[in-house]
C-alpha cells in the first residue's frame, strides 16, 4: 500500500471495523469495560447453575440408574466409604467402637445421605478385614456424585474426620469424595499468565507492547466467563467448564493479539504512519485472526455431534471464551493502538542500531532458517514426518477408561482410603460393580438365588454382597467385588463377561431384566458412545475446516495438507500421552503412574488441538499466500512467509505451551494429562509441523500448491484473508529476481 488513500480504498470488512474502532476508541474501550463489568456483575447477581449432569440415554448403566431411581431411590445414588484403621488393637475393640458409632450415626443424619451401613451391623459384617484392623462403612447418597452439592459432601468429610485420633485413622473414598477434592486451576492460570508476560516482553522488548495482548485477552476472557456463567442457567454446564474456557481463551486471546500487534509493528516501522499501519495490520492479520477463531469454534462446537450432554456445556463455555477474545482482538487492539501505537511501534535503541537499511534484504535467524529449508526441502519433509509418525505409534495401543483413586496423590484422603481397602480386602473392593435386576414377580426368591449363584461362579468375582430388595419387591441389587482394581483391563473384561455371557442365561430362565451398572460400567458405556460417534465428529470438523480453507485460499492442496498435518499433530500428542500416562514412561519424572486414558481426553484433545493447529496454519499460510499473490513465485512466497511469521508463531506457541504446561504442575492426574497433552500438541505443531514439515512440503510442491480449477473458482464465494496486492513500486525486486539477488 503506497498511501493512506490506497489503503482505505482496499480495506476489507475486518479492517473497516478496526478503522471504525480506531476513530471511536473511547466508545470502544469504555464499551468493553462496561460489558466486562456488566457480564460479571449480572452473572454474580443472578448466580450460576453449574451441574455435572452426566447421563448416557439408552446405555445399560443409565438404564440401571433409572430403574433404581424408580423403584429403589435409596440405592440410586453413589455409595462411598468411610475407611477405619485401628493402629493399635482391633476395629471391634470397645474403645474404638465407642469412637466410630456416634460418628456414623451423625453422618447418617446429614443432608443427601440416605443411609449408612456400619461394619458393626449384620449387613456390614463383611466390611471388617480378616486381621480386624481395617474396616469400612458404606455411605449411601440419594444422588449420583456428579449432581451432589459440594457442601453436602464436605459435611460428610468433616464429620468423619473429627473421629480421627492417634489410635484410629479415618479416611474417605468414593466418587463423591473424589468430586469434592478436585482442585481449582486458578493458580495454574496465574502461572501461565506470568509465563506469557515474560515471553511477550522478550518478544517485544517493551512493557507497553507486552501489556497490550494481555489486557486485550483478559477483557475478552472476563466477558466470556461472565456470559458462560449466565449460560449455565439455560444449559447443563459442568462446574469446571469456565476453568477450561479460561485456559483455552487465555491462550488463543494472547496469540491473536500477538499476531496483530506484530503485524502492526512491521507496518509502522516501514512507513511510520499510524493509521495506515493499523489498517494494514487489521486487513491482513485481523482477517487471519477472524478465520482462525471461526475454525477453533467449529472444532469446539463439533462436540455436539457426539450426542453426550456432558460435553455440550464444555463446548458452549469454550466457544464463548474464544468468540469474546477474538472480538476483543479485532476491536480493542485498533482502538488501543490509535492511542499508544507510536510507543508500541517505535524501535528501541538496540533495534535502531541493528535495523537493516531501507531497501536491504531482511536478515536474522528466521531468514536463514527459511533459506535452509528452501535448499534442503526433502530432508526437512522426511525428518518432520518421521518425528511425528514415530511419536504417534503408541496411540495405536490407546486404552480408554477411568483412572481410579490409586493414581491420586498419596496425600489425599481418597488415595489413603484406596490403599487401606486394597490392603484389607483386595483392590476390587475399591470399585464394586452394581448388578440390578427387575424381578418378574415381587420378592421372587428363586430369581434372586439364581442370579446370586451365577455372579459368584463368574471368573474374577471375589465376592458378592447379599441382595437388597426394593420396598415394592420389584428390584434386587447386588454389589459385585472383582479381584482386580477398578481401572484394570480385567475389570472391564468382567463387565463385558457379565453382560454378554454370564447373565443372559439367568435373565432368560427367570424372565428378569438384569443390568450391570456402577462406575466401571458407566465408563465402558461412555467410551462406547464416544467411540461410535467419533468418526462423525472428526469428519464433520475436518470437512467444514477444509471447505473454509478451500474458499479462502483457492487451493486444492492447502485443505488436504491442513487436515493431514493437523491430524498428525493430534496423533503424535496422543502417542506421547499414552507413552507417559498409560505405559508409565518417564512416570517418575512427571509423578504419574500408568493407567487408562480418560475417555473424554481424546475428544477434547481433538477439538482444541485441531482448532489451535488451524490457528498456526492460517497465520503461516495467509502470509505465504499474501507473498504468492504479490510475487507469483511459489518458492519466494514460502521463504518470505516463513521468515516473516516464524518468530511470531513460535512465540505464540511458547505462550500456549506455558499456559497448558502450567496445568501439569499440580498433583491432579486429569489436569496433568490434559495440560501435558495440549502442551505437547502445540509444541509439535509449531516447532515441527509449521517450521519444518509444512514449508518443506510447500517448497517441494512449488506452484502446484496454488493450482485451482477455473470452473470451481467461478462458483465459489470469495473470502480472502489478504487484501488485493498493491502494485509493486517501480524498480522493486520480486519473484525469481529477488531470489537471485539474495543468492
Amino acid at each position: 500500500m503506497n498511501s493512506s488513500g490506497d489503503a482505505h480504498f482496499k480495506l476489507g470488512v475486518v479492517a473497516r471495523a478496526g478503522s471504525w474502532a480506531s476513530r471511536h476508541r473511547r466508545v470502544v474501550l469504555i464499551g468493553w469495560i462496561v460489558l466486562l463489568v456488566g457480564s460479571l456483575g449480572i452473572s454474580r447477581a443472578v448466580g450460576s447453575n453449574f451441574s455435572n449432569n452426566f447421563s448416557l440415554p439408552g446405555t445399560e448403566s443409565q438404564r440401571a440408574t433409572d430403574l433404581l431411581q424408580r423403584d429403589f431411590p435409596a440405592q440410586a445414588g453413589d455409595s462411598d466409604q468411610i475407611v477405619l484403621h485401628a493402629r493399635e488393637g482391633r476395629i471391634t475393640d470397645p474403645t474404638v467402637r465407642a469412637q466410630v458409632e456416634p460418628m456414623l450415626a451423625e453422618v447418617a443424619r446429614l443432608p443427601h445421605v440416605s443411609g449408612v451401613v456400619s461394619p458393626y451391623s449384620p449387613a456390614g459384617a463383611h466390611a471388617i478385614s480378616r486381621g480386624g484392623q481395617i474396616a469400612f462403612a458404606t455411605v449411601n447418597f440419594d444422588e449420583r456424585a456428579n449432581v451432589l452439592p459440594q457442601a453436602s459432601i464436605e459435611r460428610v468429610i468433616s464429620t468423619a474426620e473429627r473421629a480421627r485420633t492417634a489410635q484410629l485413622d479415618v479416611q474417605l473414598g468414593g466418587q463423591a469424595i473424589e468430586q469434592a477434592q478436585k482442585p481449582s486451576i486458578g493458580t495454574a492460570t496465574l502461572v501461565g499468565l506470568l509465563a506469557a508476560m515474560v515471553i511477550l516482553f522478550v518478544t517485544f522488548g517493551s512493557f507497553v507492547a507486552m501489556g497490550l495482548p494481555i489486557v486485550t485477552a483478559l477483557l475478552g476472557l472476563g466477558t466470556g466467563i461472565g456470559l458462560a456463567g449466565l449460560a449455565s442457567q439455560v444449559i447443563d454446564m459442568p462446574d469446571f467448564a469456565t476453568e477450561l474456557a479460561a485456559m483455552i481463551g487465555l491462550g488463543v486471546g494472547i496469540d491473536y493479539a500477538l499476531f496483530i500487534v506484530t503485524r502492526f509493528r512491521e507496518n509502522y516501522r516501514r512507513s511510520e504512519e499510524l493509521q495506515p499501519a493499523i489498517d494494514g495490520a487489521m486487513d491482513t492479520a485481523g482477517r487471519a485472526v477472524l478465520f482462525a477463531g471461526i475454525t477453533v469454534m467449529i472444532a469446539l462446537l463439533g462436540q455436539f455431534a457426539l450426542g453426550v450432554t456432558f460435553l455440550y456445556g464444555l463446548a458452549i463455555a469454550s466457544v464463548l471464551a474464544v468468540l469474546l477474545v477474538m472480538l476483543a482482538s479485532l476491536t480493542v487492539l485498533p482502538a488501543a493502538l490509535s492511542l499508544i501505537g507510536r510507543r508500541v511501534g517505535q524501535r528501541s535503541r538496540r533495534e535502531r542500531a541493528t535495523a537493516p537499511k531501507p531497501g536491504a534484504e531482511p536478515r536474522g535467524f528466521w531468514v536463514s532458517w527459511a533459506q535452509l529449508i528452501q535448499r534442503h526441502p526433502w530432508p526437512g519433509a522426511v525428518a518432520g514426518l518421521a518425528i511425528m509418525v514415530v511419536l504417534a505409534v503408541p496411540a495405536l495401543s490407546l486404552r480408554l477408561g477411568n483412572s481410579d483413586a490409586g493414581n491420586d496423590p498419596t496425600s489425599q484422603t481418597t488415595r489413603q482410603a484406596y490403599d487401606l481397602i486394597a490392603k484389607g480386602f483386595g483392590p476390587g473392593s475399591n470399585g464394586p460393580l452394581q448388578v440390578v435386576a427387575a424381578l418378574p414377580h415381587a420378592g421372587d426368591a428363586a430369581a434372586v438365588t439364581s442370579l446370586a449363584t451365577a455372579l459368584k461362579q463368574t471368573t474374577n468375582v471375589a465376592s458378592v454382597s447379599p441382595a437388597r430388595i426394593s420396598p415394592n419387591g420389584q428390584t434386587a441389587v447386588f454389589n459385585v467385588y472383582p479381584h482386580t482394581a477398578p481401572q484394570s483391563a480385567a475389570t472391564s473384561d468382567l463387565v463385558n463377561t457379565l453382560r454378554h455371557t454370564a447373565l443372559p442365561p439367568v435373565a432368560h430362565a427367570t424372565d428378569a431384566t438384569i443390568l450391570v451398572g456402577g462406575q466401571q460400567a458407566t465408563t465402558i458405556d461412555f467410551t462406547s458412545v464416544l467411540s461410535s460417534k467419533l468418526p462423525l465428529f472428526i469428519g464433520l470438523v475436518v470437512l467444514l475446516s477444509a471447505l473454509l480453507l478451500l474458499v479462502v485460499f483457492r487451493s486444492l492442496v492447502i485443505p488436504v495438507q491442513a487436515a493431514f498435518m493437523n491430524l498428525l499433530s493430534i496423533g503424535a500428542s496422543l502417542g506421547v500421552t499414552v507413552a507417559i500416562f498409560q505405559y508409565g514412561w518417564l512416570g517418575s519424572f512427571f509423578n504419574v503412574e500408568g493407567g487408562p486414558i480418560e475417555a473424554f481426553i481424546p475428544v477434547m484433545l481433538f477439538a482444541i488441538v485441531f482448532g489451535l493447529s488451524m490457528d498456526y496454519e492460517v497465520f503461516l499460510i495467509s502470509r505465504i499466500h499474501e507473498e504468492w499473490e504479490r510475487s507469483r513465485d511459489a518458492s519466494y512466497a514460502v521463504t518470505r512467509g516463513l521468515a516473516s511469521t516464524g518468530r511470531v508463531i513460535t512465540a505464540a506457541a511458547a505462550i500456549m505451551i506455558c499456559v497448558f504446561a502450567s496445568f501439569a504442575l499440580g498433583d491432579e492426574r486429569v489436569l496433568k494429562l490434559f495440560g501435558l497433552s495440549l502442551a505437547t500438541a502445540v509444541f509439535l505443531d509449531a516447532f515441527v509441523v509449521r517450521v519444518v514439515l509444512l514449508p518443506s512440503v510447500l517448497e517441494l510442491l512449488g506452484r502446484r500448491t496454488w493450482a485451482f480449477p477455473t470452473w470451481l473458482e467461478r462458483r465459489l464465494p470469495r473470502l480472502a484473508l489478504d487484501p488485493s496486492p498493491a502494485p509493486a513500486p517501480a524498480g522493486a525486486i520480486t519473484g525469481d529476481a529477488a531470489l537471485e539477488t539474495r543468492a
